[in-house]
């Protein structure tokens, strides 16, 4: 049963977080409007994502080591990075600032904070079992295998401490023996760690879903189509906000619009630390004598997911910091295709294969900015970078719970503005 909340809140975003933070809100009791500058749901980076839903596997970016890393990448044709300076100092500012938490330390901080939030995504994902069947996004349990091609990469990631009963560490050959598609390049890894648990789904089924269980909802007050301008800012907090398809007015406005987060906070003296990393998928269709993977599968050197949704394989890769551009890039789809041909020859029809290109909102830490802003009715739940699938619910529970003054589960350090 939900509370009878009188507040009136416009959730600005319709991709799967906005779309979840609404859900959250509904269940809370307070009345929902939802706007969304396209025609139609979950088209930006939620559309085509890689799928997975890796509530353990959750290693910020941003970590010792990377950036020497990062400057090999940029002189590999196939590298996973791909950078274009810009005249923009959003671009140099959140650079500067990665920089700054590739230390170990930062970096293991934010993991066990990102485990949190990962472990309460997972519970809240198994809430709406009732009210979304799994079967209307392709939910299926498959787990999730990280292999490693340099012995030196394997030997660190088995080293670090981790009690969680699910991790399972593979040799090369037990790779092979428990995920067939991998039988290709067994012989050029090094080993892998399994984690029992993890999931894949198709997230612009689930977002399609979930927007209909919103029509169902008694508190919903329906979605707007247009493109938010501004907020306007009286006395502390926000008056309205102006949009292609007007003025819209509420008691409190919930900020969940991917990177378009970013210059529409700036309205209101907001700096959001975040910056669009463009990721690429390519998805193909599995026939039947396909050797497909039943596993998720990420290829860690090479930052490769690979996940079968229902009858299609989906796969993922790549980081291109060049900006709000989100259009497909010939040479980089390409190189792609060719590493999965090379690592997965048998696992799908790549004569078919449909690619896509999404912005993943991203801060330099890789922590979503949950909560309130120096206005009294302005929240965020933003800068999910390409975990948005991930946590998604959890975040907006944990949103609903700080909107209704609530304590969180767990202390949200480093997950605020202020961080």
């Amino acid at each position: 049963m939900t509370k009878n909340n009188s507040g009136q809140v416009i959730v600005i975003g319709g991709g799967v977080v906005g779309l979840a933070s609404a859900w959250w809100l509904l269940q809370a009791g307070f009345g929902v409007t939802l706007l969304e500058r396209a025609p139609d749901m979950a088209t930006g980076a939620s559309y085509a994502n890689g799928g997975q839903l890796s509530y353990r596997y959750v290693s910020p970016l941003a970590d010792e080591g990377v950036p020497l890393k990062a400057f090999k990448w940029l002189f590999q044709e196939t590298g996973p990075l791909r950078f274009k300076p810009e005249l923009d100092l959003r671009q140099w500012r959140w650079l500067a600032s990665f920089l700054a938490n590739c230390r170990a330390d930062v970096n293991q901080r934010t993991t066990n904070k990102l485990l949190q939030l990962g472990e309460l995504s997972k519970r809240a994902m198994e809430q709406l079992e009732l009210t979304i069947p799994h079967e209307a996004f392709q939910w299926r349990e498959s787990g999730k295998l990280v292999v490693y091609r340099s012995q030196k990469s394997f030997a660190a990631a088995t080293a670090k401490p981790d009690s969680s009963p699910t991790r399972q560490v593979w040799s090369a050959a037990e790779c092979a023996a428990n995920e067939p598609a991998l039988a290709a390049v067994a012989d050029k890894l090094a080993g892998g760690i399994y984690n029992s648990g993890e999931a894949v789904a198709d997230c612009h089924a689930f977002c399609e879903a979930l927007a209909q269980r919103l029509t169902e909802h008694p508190n919903f007050r329906g979605f707007v189509h247009g493109e938010a301008t501004g907020f306007v800012v009286e006395n502390g907090k926000v008056s309205w906000l102006d949009t292609t398809a007007g003025k819209l007015s509420a008691d409190a406005f919930v900020l969940a619009a991917g990177i378009q987060s970013r210059t529409l906070a700036a309205t209101a003296g907001i700096s959001l630390p975040m910056y669009p990393l463009k990721g690429y998928s390519l998805t193909a269709p599995i026939r039947q004598d396909d050797v497909a993977p039943e596993i998720s599968v990420t290829d860690f050197e090479r930052k490769v997911l690979y996940a079968r949704i229902g009858d299609k394989l989906r796969v993922a890769a790549m980081v291109d910091m060049v900006g709000e551009d989100a259009t497909l890039n010939p040479k980089r789809i390409a190189s792609l295709t060719r590493q999965v041909k090379e690592t997965m020859p048998r696992a799908a029809d790549y004569t078919k294969i449909e690619a896509w290109a999404g912005l993943r909102p991203a801060t330099p830490n890789s922590a979503p900015i949950l909560g309130p802003t120096r206005y009294s009715n302005l929240w965020l739940n933003v800068g999910h970078g390409p975990l948005g699938f991930t946590f998604a619910c959890g975040s907006a529970a944990l949103l609903a719970d700080l909107m209704q003054g609530k304590a969180p589960p767990f202390g949200l350090d480093g997950l605020t503005l202020a961080r």
